[in-house]
């Protein structure tokens, strides 16, 4: 009678760390994660190594993640031996236009699920819970979706971004010359 009772409170507690409708991944409850990432893949973030902003916050998840080696590899997109094919089919351009994660189970999250998952792997899950929480979700996803849109505009990277892959410009003699 007790194992039946035991099997009952660890189906609820298993089942309440998955929110279906905020679509919570299972990396956000502590009894999953332990299940889930024993010998799998580490957590990989793709980001832009040429935008700005992208590159602190990427610095600071580096920072945070430093007592952590190899659960989270940082893969910067900008470098010119990018492959998407090495990282679930993820285009250049795909992760251009917005933020992508592939989490330990090779699963890939795109825009917010993709910050959630990150924040999970460096040790900030309760901002990846609050990021996906019910009420602030749709918030967070009109609010990404403004940056990801206007980001190069932004960090004045428009001009360097018109056609195929993004290029650092480097001041040119006629750049010198006009000062």
């Amino acid at each position: 009678m007790f194992s039946k009772v035991r099997v009952a409170v660890g189906l609820i507690r298993a089942s309440s760390c998955v929110n279906s409708r905020a679509l919570v991944a299972p990396s956000f409850c502590k009894q999953q994660h332990q299940t889930f990432s024993s010998g799998s893949a580490a957590v990989r973030v793709l980001y832009d190594g040429l935008c700005p902003v992208c590159v602190t916050e990427i610095r600071f998840l580096q920072f945070l993640q430093r007592n952590r080696p190899g659960e989270v590899h940082f893969i910067d997109i900008a470098k010119p031996d990018y492959d998407g094919a090495h990282y679930k089919d993820v285009t250049y351009e795909m992760a251009m236009e917005e933020m992508h994660v592939i989490d330990e189970k090779d699963e890939v999250h795109r825009g917010v699920p993709a910050f959630a998952v990150m924040y999970s792997a460096v040790g900030l899950s309760w901002l990846g819970r609050v990021m996906m929480w019910s009420p602030v979700r749709p918030f967070m996803d009109k609010s990404y979706a403004i940056f990801a849109r206007n980001r190069l505009k932004w960090t004045g990277r428009e001009e360097e971004c018109t056609t195929g892959r993004c290029e650092k410009k480097t001041p040119g003699p006629s750049s010198a010359e006009n000062k």
